[in-house]
């Protein structure tokens, strides 16, 4: 078996093997089929990859569904709405479209629907779902899957996965289709148990045939950066049970601003090239930034050979551009009007060279990260 996260394969012995668990959480037999329950073997094993504790048992019958006793809690009751209100203040959510994924009978999604967000519910359990609805609740019917496709009421600004990630047997596909139901800036709140407090306080009893994937604070931001999404940060809550992640959909990054800075440096180029009409401007550097650059000039017409002291590329030519690399002496035996220097962090070494070697009255132009700096004579 491999991992459920990154696909690496898991250590060959597993962590802990218990016999005779329960079968699942929520099983509970009547009197009368006592005789039919029997207990399951649990195998936890841990990814040599990522490092994520999980089962190598299948998913219990139920996995897709919500089933939160919890809820009744009067002071957890009151933890989420202070949570969520302020949540929704953070980031500034007031209006916007909040979707709560696994939202069982609605017992959380209640409170959200009483912040002035627009809340909606998405839950895969049908008699759920429908008492859910009987609430005034916005939910349908649905689970977060490779499958699934567009949710109803997408996109959605925000969302919340709570207690449900530990659950499900391909967390990739949950988030990655939560992902794509969300605006380019969405945020979200994701709460699994903590892992690290159940080892630190050896709780062998936390593990259970429901829940598929045992986190750490580090495997829950594995898992959540590897799905798509920013971690802002991860608190630890209800007496360090929960891990609880405030995360924001990750952005592609702008490289508009690295185009500009192209087109600039290209022109600049050009303009000094343009300046000696008898096309003898050499270039001293060929190093991969200088041979991209090179490809790009639209004025190499005007360069009659690139220097550079590595011998393995001395007598050969640069790529695209196809002039020719010599050895420093060419400057000597071939002079040139001008040089522009392209060599990175030795681009001053090269100058000194340049002055000190060949001409200290010699044009010099160093190609700076911002741009052309033209170097005035020695003298």
């Amino acid at each position: 078996m491999s991992c459920r996260v990154c696909g690496q394969p898991l250590f060959p012995e597993p962590l802990l093997a218990f016999a005779d668990m329960p079968r699942a959480a929520q099983n509970f037999p009547s009197p009368s089929a006592l005789h039919e329950d029997a207990g399951s073997d649990l195998t936890i094993c841990q990814c040599s990859g990522c490092g994520l504790v999980q089962l190598s048992n299948p998913p219990v019958p139920y996995h897709r569904e919500v089933i939160r006793a919890a809820a009744v809690s009067e002071v957890l009751q009151q933890d989420k709405r202070e949570q969520f209100a302020s949540f929704i203040g953070e980031f500034n959510l007031k209006g916007k479209r909040v979707l709560e994924v696994g939202c069982g009978c609605g017992e959380f999604l209640a409170l959200l629907n009483e912040l002035p967000v627009q809340a909606y519910g998405l839950e895969s359990g049908e008699e759920a779902a429908q008492k859910a609805r009987r609430q005034g609740l916005r939910v349908v019917q649905g689970y977060p899957d490779h499958q699934t496709g567009a949710f109803a009421e997408q996109p959605f600004d925000a969302f919340l996965l709570l207690m449900f990630l530990e659950h499900m047997p391909d967390p990739n596909a949950a988030l990655r289709a939560i992902r794509a139901n969300l605006q380019a800036d969405a945020f979200g709140l994701v709460e699994v148990p903590n892992l690290d407090m159940v080892i630190q306080q050896k709780l062998f009893s936390e593990f259970v045939t429901d829940h598929q994937l045992y986190f750490t604070e580090a495997t829950l931001r594995t898992t959540l950066e590897w799905n798509g999404f920013e971690v802002l940060r991860i608190q630890r809550r209800r007496d360090d049970y929960v891990l609880s992640a405030v995360v924001k959909k990750r952005a592609p990054h702008d490289l508009g601003p690295l185009k500009g800075q192209q087109d600039r440096i290209l022109a600049e180029i050009d303009a000094f090239l343009g300046r000696f009409p008898d096309q003898k401007v050499a270039v001293w550097g060929a190093g991969h930034q200088a041979l991209a650059i090179l490809s790009q000039v639209q004025g190499r017409k005007h360069i009659p050979y690139v220097v550079d002291s590595a011998p393995f590329k001395q007598g050969h030519c640069t790529p695209v551009s196809h002039l020719p690399v010599v050895p420093p002496e060419t400057l000597s035996t071939s002079p040139v009007e001008a040089v522009i220097v392209m060599a990175a962090s030795y681009s001053d070494e090269v100058t000194d060279i340049l002055r000190s070697r060949i001409d200290p009255d010699l044009p010099i132009a160093i190609l700076r990260d911002w741009g052309l700096q033209e170097v005035p004579p020695r003298g």
